[in-house]
């Protein structure tokens, strides 16, 4: 466990106006406690056998002329305890990037804690979060993109309000400390990081979701539905939510004092990319017994991510989308043209991510059901065999290198 910092090479300030679309992929890092048997973890990067073929990893999005990879550290394996990191996998794996020229956008919190700091309504996980933050940057003073908490309304949903993950609550106050701390642990890590980088991206991606009333009796908690999806981000980004929403947080346990904190953040706004994920199924219908199902499709990217725009203001970035294999072509088709229209109607959208790199393991059960099953949504298979959407993928790229980032203020360090 080494604790000295690595080399730092030369690093310029531009305006962002002069770079290029970010074309991006991710490697999928969740690692949560799942209640199947009993509670384990569940390491995607060890289930699709990323630590022993990284570098392969790694050629596979230079080879796709992929500049930008959506990353996460294994925390439960890097951050040991207060003051104590094991850099060993790290260091390997950020140096290889640097050297392909690949800019890693670098999840701290993907779904998971490390087992010391137990689960999210730890009330002091986010305390130590900031220091991990600080002692990352310290270490890779590179890095210029981050990504806090991966998710924070999943996060809350499927911990706290689903009972799926880590700690496996079903209630409005679990739900509300969960998503309350993530907000919390991405306002003091964002300052953490500002501290030694000035020049810092934040790109906080999310689930777009929405619910479609299954009849005109369920309008009324439809949209009350359609105001919490907003939580995660109402509290980052000091939004003022409705009263009605307002009386279920102070119903949950929220105070005055710790809303009124969430208000006074706003020079962190212009560090800030809103990172839109969007799948088959973010959309949902509300049924009468106060079920919902997946309802496909129905508004789409566009529209979702529209709402969410006008809600917020912040740049936008397509951040996480995929398809099964015999889909994948006509979705990545679908979602780009989608976001080509939102440019066009002038919503700053600077990248976009097929998510992820390789195929995924189990998560057609959201992890709660560990048998091995492949999910064939990857750019390669778990072989590391390219998939028809990989080529197109590149295609897109190649016809679209030229695309300006347009209609944004804040400076990114680059190297």
């Amino acid at each position: 466990m080494s604790h000295s910092t690595l080399p730092s090479p030369h690093a310029r300030q531009l305006d962002v106006e002069h770079l290029r679309f970010m074309f991006a992929t991710g490697i999928e890092c969740s690692n949560p406690i799942s209640k199947s048997g009993g509670g384990v973890r569940v390491d995607q990067l060890e289930l699709t056998q990323h630590y022993t073929k990284w570098k392969t990893d790694l050629a596979l999005v230079r080879e796709l002329g992929i500049r930008y990879l959506r990353y996460g550290l294994p925390i439960h394996k890097v951050f040991l305890g207060p003051g104590r990191y094991d850099w060993s996998f790290a260091d390997k794996v950020l140096v290889q990037m640097r050297e392909l020229g690949i800019t890693p956008i670098l999840d701290l919190v993907h779904f998971g804690l490390p087992d010391w700091l137990g689960d999210f309504q730890n009330p002091d996980w986010p305390n130590h979060l900031a220091d991990y933050a600080h002692a990352v940057v310290e270490r890779y003073p590179w890095l210029n993109f981050f990504t806090p908490v991966n998710e924070m309304y999943i996060t809350a949903q499927f911990s706290a309000a689903f009972g799926w993950w880590n700690e496996q609550a079903r209630s409005d106050e679990a739900f509300v400390r969960n998503v309350k701390h993530c907000a919390i642990a991405s306002i003091l890590v964002m300052k953490a990081i500002l501290e030694r980088k000035h020049g810092a991206i934040f790109v906080f991606s999310e689930s777009t979701e929405y619910v479609h009333p299954g009849s005109p009796t369920l309008v009324p908690l439809a949209t009350f539905l359609n105001e919490r999806r907003f939580l995660a981000l109402d509290f980052l980004f000091g939004h003022d939510v409705s009263a009605r929403v307002y009386r279920f947080l102070k119903h949950s346990g929220m105070t005055t004092e710790e809303y009124d904190w969430f208000q006074n953040h706003h020079e962190l706004r212009s560090h800030c990319i809103m990172g839109t994920d969007y799948y088959i199924t973010n959309e949902h219908v509300l049924n009468p017994d106060g079920r919902t199902t997946g309802s496909g499709d129905i508004y789409g990217y566009y529209v979702i991510t529209r709402q969410y725009y006008d809600r917020y203001r912040v740049p936008v970035m397509h951040t996480e989308t995929n398809r099964v294999a015999p889909h994948a072509s006509g979705w990545l088709w679908k979602e780009w043209v989608n976001l080509l229209r939102l440019r066009q109607d002038g919503v700053p959208i600077i990248g976009f991510t097929w998510y992820g790199l390789i195929d995924m393991v189990d998560w057609d059960s959201a992890l709660t059901n560990l048998r091995g099953h492949v999910n064939k949504v990857g750019l390669f298979s778990l072989d590391r065999r390219p998939r028809k959407v990989s080529e197109q993928y590149r295609q897109i790229i190649e016809q679209y290198t030229s695309l300006q980032i347009s209609g944004t203020k804040f400076p990114i360090l680059t190297s």
